[in-house]
């Protein structure tokens, strides 16, 4: 079977094609020219050279395809380089559902994610916004809503290794985030870590497993965490003893809402928002019925950090 995969050279990208080649799929990807280099198993690829808007490079993607995966997000826009969320997660996801129609390529896997809503942030609405126009399709569609995401990042970005860069390793005490002036609860709203391969697998499994059609599966790993733990967590991987202090939100909120324009800043509004409001999901159904053992997220697991 042929796969066209869109989002095939960042993070989860990498572990979607291992996994693709580790059952004898064929990926075809779209690739931005001069990106290449970063894609893995490129020998075992057909590689289209081309962007997500434009539609001839997307339709050469689908064309011969079985199956289209589309796992193309970002977690910030920078405007002025047109890198939106409004083009990336809803108008190209709905070209290639578009273009996947007019191929007669039946099977549509949907990278979304835990928490998207109509009522939310700009990236959790434009998540929304594809999986509603998805399910107005004919094709066979499954999205999958992943809560954060962890595991070694192969140069990529990461949950876990920016939470060590700008968390753990600075000589600061580590901030337990809360909302109001009171402290209470500090650090306790709680997420749902998923190991990188469990997501790339249950991508995979999915292609064949008719059960997963016309549904919104949630991705998370076998424990809620707090935020505490999770830095705790981090932090022992590590090996470094940290002092954590209770931090009131807004003004981390205040000085992002200042400086979040500048691609320099490593945080937005939003994503603090987002952060505080917690992300958990309960995948025990999804990882039973695509037989997935689900990976813990603890300092063993994190032993990457330490590369």
């Amino acid at each position: 079977m042929k796969v066209a995969v869109f989002g095939s050279t960042g993070f989860i990208g990498s572990y979607l094609i291992d996994a693709l080649i580790s059952r004898n799929y064929e990926p075809c990807v779209l690739t931005r020219p001069g990106s290449e280099s970063r894609l893995h198993h490129a020998k075992a690829c057909t590689i289209i050279s081309g962007d997500v808007d434009d539609r001839t490079a997307v339709r050469e993607t689908i064309r011969k395809s079985d199956a289209v995966i589309y796992n193309v997000g970002i977690l910030r826009e920078i405007p002025s380089r047109n890198i939106t969320f409004q083009k990336l997660h809803f108008d190209a996801a709905k070209r290639c559902m578009e273009t996947a129609v007019e191929c007669g390529t039946p099977r549509f896997i949907l990278m979304s994610a835990n928490g998207a809503r109509p009522d939310g942030t700009p990236y959790q609405k434009t998540k929304y916004m594809a999986e509603q126009f998805l399910a107005t399709t004919n094709l066979q569609w499954t999205v999958f809503r992943p809560s954060v995401v962890f595991g070694d990042p192969r140069g990529k970005m990461e949950f876990a290794t920016q939470l060590r860069n700008q968390i753990v390793n600075p000589p600061l005490p580590m901030p337990l985030f809360h909302e109001g002036l009171i402290p209470f609860r500090a650090g306790r709203f709680k997420l749902s870590p998923v190991h990188v391969a469990n997501v790339a697998e249950a991508f995979v499994r999915a292609l064949d497993d008719a059960s997963t059609i016309g549904k919104i599966l949630p991705l998370g790993g076998p424990d809620n965490l707090d935020w505490r733990s999770i830095l705790l967590a981090i932090a022992h991987a590590v090996n470094k003893e940290k002092l954590a202090i209770p931090a009131p939100v807004w003004a981390v909120r205040l000085v992002a809402n200042i400086f979040d324009r500048y691609e320099w800043f490593p945080v937005t509004a939003d994503q603090i928002s987002m952060l505080v409001e917690g992300n958990t999901c309960d995948a025990t159904e999804t990882m039973s019925m695509l037989q997935i053992d689900p990976i813990p997220f603890n300092s063993d697991t994190l032993a990457y950090l330490n590369d």
